[in-house]
């Protein structure tokens, strides 16, 4: 009942807006993304859900709402904040042990720029994570859904940050102090601090390195296990039609607590797309996950989970802010990790469609 008042609440709020003058010296800007889909996998599960390590577009055959959120964005002088309210699947199934009201927060956040002549700022609150190029916003990625590495790392996170970026914004710096790996609230017992990095480097126009990181528990105190993450990303944009993006992740965590011996785990991914017309994007992804022992996904098989991935979607794009897509999907790994037909099997195939809007 309390998020349902939160969104009266908003709404209200935008509707004054509108009645208002449009000038564009108002401080506060509205915006909102709706992304439905259909999703057919083929093992055709009884219960609709796909595989566990899918965080979002995970419901199978049912028309359903991956994503929808209303965002509010406040920016004058030196002050800036952002507060967006969600509902749809992606939120279910990121935020289901996050307590109450927090399961509907998107984002909610406050800035204040420290120096009145550089781009040095202050933020805390809840934000969408330093880690990686995908984000929840389906239209902002390259592929209809998310890629492993993106799924089984942080979507959002709260804490404080402090970021620069230079005047030509080709570098861009941050540090973060962090309630956890994906948390908003912390968890029971868990008292210790997590810190993260984001350095971006655009040596022009067509080309993006960046690396980020974490350090930190995702476990109480009682049996703490220190986690050490790192995502590092390029994306080259060769011209118009054609762009690349690499992706690789790697990640380490104490066997037990105290101990000097980490179990590790990575995740390459490689994206090609092409654009054969300003209307139409085609765009291909081959991944590998290697989780043997299960730090992130648990199979309790010989091999943990040792998954290729690829897949291919056709962007249509009806109108400047909106987008129709399909995308098929297969993985493929080492042990039998996939239930189908109430058996279990190596693969998984999928296909999939959304329809995004933006306002």
């Amino acid at each position: 009942m309390r998020a349902a008042a939160l969104f009266v609440i908003l709404f209200s709020c935008i509707g004054k807006v509108f009645t208002q003058s449009d000038s564009a010296a108002n401080p506060i800007q509205f915006s909102g993304h709706i992304e439905a889909y259909y999703a057919y996998d083929f093992a055709n599960p009884d219960d609709h859900e796909r595989p566990a390590f899918m965080y979002s577009f995970d419901r199978h055959n049912e028309v359903n709402l991956n994503l929808g959120f209303i965002k509010a964005a406040y920016s004058k002088e030196r002050v800036r904040g952002n507060m967006a309210l969600m509902t749809g699947t992606y939120a279910n199934s990121n935020l289901a042990n996050e307590p109450g009201v927090f399961r509907n927060i998107f984002e909610a956040n406050a800035g204040y720029q420290l120096s009145a002549k550089k781009n040095l700022w202050v933020d805390a609150g809840i934000f969408s994570s330093h880690i990686g190029f995908e984000s929840a916003i389906g239209k902002d990625c390259w592929n209809l859904t998310r890629s492993m590495l993106a799924d089984n790392s942080p979507y959002f996170e709260s804490g404080v940050k402090v970021s620069y970026s230079n005047g030509d914004s080709r570098w861009f710096l941050s540090g973060l102090f962090l309630n956890g790996w994906q948390r908003i609230a912390r968890e029971d017992g868990n008292n210790t601090p997590a810190f993260g990095h984001q350095v971006t480097f655009r040596p022009n126009a067509k080309l993006v390195f960046n690396s980020s990181s974490f350090v930190g528990s995702d476990t109480p105190d009682s049996t703490r296990m220190m986690r050490c993450f790192h995502n590092f990303y390029m994306q080259y944009q060769v011209s118009d039609k054609l762009g690349f993006i690499f992706g690789f992740d790697i990640g380490a965590q104490q066997k037990t607590k105290n101990s000097e011996a980490y179990n590790l785990w990575y995740s390459p991914v490689l994206i090609a797309r092409v654009s054969p017309h300003q209307k139409l994007n085609i765009a291909a992804r081959a991944e590998f996950y290697h989780d043997k022992n299960g730090v992130i996904m648990f199979t309790g098989t010989p091999n943990g989970f040792e998954t290729f991935g690829a897949s291919i979607n056709t962007d249509f794009i009806l109108s400047p802010n909106i987008m129709w897509r399909i995308e098929a999907r297969t993985f493929s790994s080492r042990d039998d990790v996939f239930i189908e037909n109430n058996g279990v099997s190596r693969t998984n195939n999928a296909l999939t469609t959304s329809l995004a809007i933006q306002f």
